[in-house]
């Protein structure tokens, strides 16, 4: 067997799968594999999909065989290809967590959301269209649900904080949660000899940083020894990358509140110095955790991410509901 370039065996039959999307090992959906039936954990965009389905018949499995299409949550990123995949995928369902299913079926606000953040160009460009999924094949998930694959039991949980349309999935096979995005973000180009770096992603529009404590705490309850963030691929040694992530969110919090404290009307001006701040917080939390990249070549990587967590945290702020108690755990 010979996977292509830009899948990676994991062990426990998970299967990481770079997504191409944006650049190279930015973004991953999983295949998760047991007794000759498979499962994709998020899917990418639609230009995804020709991966997905090679990486699936490099494996020796047919496409009948795919039980679930699982995305974390209805981020395009995560989920913007899951139509197009369905449509090949004659026997598989989708299972998405219930406040996401309605967006997945009729994906028009969606994709208007997308288009306020990111413009109506860039989302044509870079998603193309988000096809809809049939709602008699959509199965809306809860918390606690187990579902299998093969003789292999996932395990979902309700994980708001990232988004409120967020689940968890758990592994016991391989003691590992599949994290989408509540766990954050950790590149690989970041990993030292002491481990990796992780942290935070607050997006818009959902980010509740006291609900995302809640759901980190709730994962670490089951001692996982590896996380699958769909940003990117497989993370270990999660004591220290979990401690990495509260003590940025913590950060970003105590960051932003300051921030509004200095610009309580001007929006403009509070905009870029969350930017500011959101930029100082990663760059020394990297120094922290021993990164030896230049300052610029930190920032490069992470220009999408201050950009978007800067405009996340904004959100958080103008909805009037961000408070000092949200520094606490």
């Amino acid at each position: 067997m010979t996977l292509p370039a830009y899948t990676e065996d994991l062990g426990h039959q998970i299967y990481a799968i770079d997504t191409g999307f944006e650049r190279e090992r930015f973004d991953a959906a999983y295949l998760v594999i047991d007794s000759g039936r498979a499962a994709f954990i998020d899917t990418g965009h639609n230009a995804a999909m020709p991966r997905l389905l090679e990486t699936l018949a490099a494996l020796g499995l047919s496409r009948d065989t795919v039980d679930w299409v699982i995305p974390t949550h209805v981020h395009l990123d995560h989920a913007g290809g899951a139509g197009r995949l369905m449509t090949h995928l004659p026997l598989a369902r989708a299972l998405i967590h219930p406040r996401g299913a309605r967006h997945l079926i009729d994906p028009l606000a969606l994709v208007e959301g997308a288009r306020a953040v990111y413009g109506v160009d860039a989302v044509r460009q870079t998603y193309g269209t988000v096809e809809p999924i049939p709602a008699q094949r959509v199965v809306e998930s809860h918390d606690g649900m187990e579902v299998l694959i093969g003789q292999r039991p996932l395990k979902l949980i309700d994980t708001p904080g990232h988004a409120r349309h967020h689940h968890c999935l758990w592994d016991e096979r391989s003691r590992g949660w599949f994290t989408g995005d509540t766990f954050g973000i950790s590149y690989r180009e970041f990993d030292t000899a002491a481990g990796p770096w992780m942290f935070p992603s607050t997006t818009p529009v959902q980010f509740d940083p006291q609900a995302l404590r809640q759901s980190i705490h709730r994962l670490l309850l089951a001692e996982p020894q590896v996380l699958y963030p769909t940003h990117f691929s497989r993370v270990a040694n999660v004591p220290r990358v979990a401690a990495q992530f509260l003590a940025l969110l913590d950060q970003f919090v105590s960051g932003a509140l300051a921030v509004r404290a200095e610009c309580p009307t001007d929006r403009s001006e509070r905009a870029k110095r969350l930017e500011v701040m959101v930029a100082s917080a990663l760059l020394a939390s990297a120094r922290q955790a021993g990164i030896a990249l230049a300052d610029a070549e930190v920032l490069a990587l992470l220009q999408m991410d201050v950009t978007l967590n800067a405009q996340g945290i904004n959100v958080w702020l103008s909805h009037g509901t961000a408070r000092e108690t949200d520094m606490t755990g």
